[in-house]
């Protein structure tokens, strides 16, 4: 339960107590106490796509309270898994096929909703390991996206949504409703009558490689151009304004298993927000969770504001495309940047040969293979010669580390760690 910093300085010195976690900070004691009771403490949470909220409230005080931002592009990452996955066994012909042995299991999920899931799961553990908490109550969705276009759905069916199929998800995506068979590049330079269209991938530049509705958009082969998915290109960053259900469709999937899951009573949005609007609360995670919470009057506590942060890059292998001076420009450009224009075998869909404006070569294409894991990752924070510093990066194969504002490495034999930057730690402001 609460104590003041004092006290628990007090009674780690006496060698009563020791620390259990750092966030929050929490110690147990190593003696037996009598006469004391324990209050009846609420747990809230506003469950989310990308920010959860929580919150334990007893009649008296609001004990913890904050937000935790989920981690993200995990979508993208398992989508370059089965990437590297197939080429290898296009180069394995002489395997077995293995795609008829695969077997769902009742009740599964995606991946990457699975792991939203569980992170739910495993904030609700955490706070359950350090306090008494008898009740939760968690938030579902205040509407369910497919049940407004399909009454009668139910079970497997909400997972065979909009994205059901590869032909149903391209013709979507240039029907009428959504871009209207026409290329919605903003300055389209074609100016044929009968434009060629193709299905761009809006977040390719930050490894976005999904088949969702809202990273797909049309546009016709002359803006769909390697050249114009370069950094400088206008499709590197373009982000145009369109519609997702990701945040929809994830509660959909998972609300009632999260309830279940942890022996949570649900309750909805509309009611959140009344209420909160009745105590004159701002609109946050934080407070949304102390309203579900059931709090009211009672003194709140500082919001601890926490983010999950990967553990570990397990990409072994990094391309690094060769470099060339543009002899039109005179700047260094990417070799892809200056292509033969080459796009298809059976249609002539070529474009511009960019080859004869390479120049002099700056740099040599490479592949980078990972030797060893370091212990420490970017984000971790380490003492040096008495002072706290944050990990950038690695060099020397792991021997040595780069550290925010100090312009060179040290030896990671040399410095001693503070806290790690993994799985669900506090944010750094």
């Amino acid at each position: 339960m609460p104590t003041t910093p004092r006290k628990a300085r007090l009674l780690l010195q006496a060698g009563k107590a020791q620390i259990v976690n750092r966030t929050p900070f929490t110690i147990r004691l190593l003696y037996g106490t009598r006469g004391y009771s324990q209050p009846i403490i609420t747990l809230g949470i506003d469950a989310g796509y990308a920010t959860v909220g929580f919150s334990a409230v007893s009649e008296q005080e609001e004990l913890v309270g904050g937000e935790l931002k989920l981690l993200g592009g995990m979508s993208e990452r398992l989508a370059e898994r089965a990437m590297y996955r197939s080429g290898r066994r296009r180069h394995t012909r002489h395997r077995q096929p293995r795609f008829d042995n695969r077997r769902r299991p009742v009740g599964w999920l995606a991946p990457s909703i699975q792991h939203k899931l569980g992170s739910h799961l495993r904030l609700i553990e955490r706070l359950c390991a350090v306090l008494p908490i008898s009740r939760i109550v968690i938030e579902v969705a205040s509407f369910d996206i497919q049940r407004l276009k399909d009454p009668t759905i139910e079970g497997p069916e909400y997972q065979q949504g909009e994205q059901a199929g590869f032909w149903n998800l391209r013709e979507y995506t240039r029907s009428v409703h959504r871009d209207g068979h026409t290329c919605q590049s903003p300055q389209c330079p074609n100016r044929a009558k009968e434009k060629v269209l193709q299905v761009h991938h809006l977040g390719y530049w930050r490894g976005d490689g999904s088949d969702r509705p809202a990273n797909l958009i049309t546009l016709c082969t002359r803006c769909h151009t390697p050249e114009n998915h370069q950094p400088g290109g206008f499709l590197w960053g373009w982000q145009p304004p369109l519609n997702s259900f990701r945040p929809e469709t994830f509660m959909t999937l998972v609300r009632w298993r999260l309830v279940e899951a942890v022996g949570a009573k649900a309750t909805y949005g509309y009611v959140t927000k009344g209420r909160r609007i009745e105590l004159g609360l701002a609109k946050s995670h934080a407070n949304d969770a102390f309203v579900i919470a059931g709090g009211s009057t009672q003194r709140r506590a500082a919001p601890l504001l926490l983010e999950q942060i990967r553990r570990n890059r397990r990409a072994l292998e990094t391309f690094y495309d060769a470099k060339y001076i543009d002899i039109r420009t005179g700047e260094v450009v990417k070799a892809q940047g200056l292509n033969n224009g080459r796009r298809t075998r059976n249609r002539n869909l070529n474009g511009e040969n960019l080859r004869r404006y390479r120049g002099q070569k700056v740099a040599k294409g490479r592949r980078s293979i990972r030797r060893r894991r370091s212990p420490y990752q970017p984000g971790d924070l380490v003492r040096y010669e008495g002072q706290v510093y944050r990990v950038q990066g690695m060099g020397g194969y792991g021997r040595n580390l780069k550290l925010a504002e100090r312009p060179k490495e040290v030896k990671a034999t040399l410095v001693s760690p503070v806290r790690w930057r993994k799985g669900i730690c506090q944010q750094v402001r």
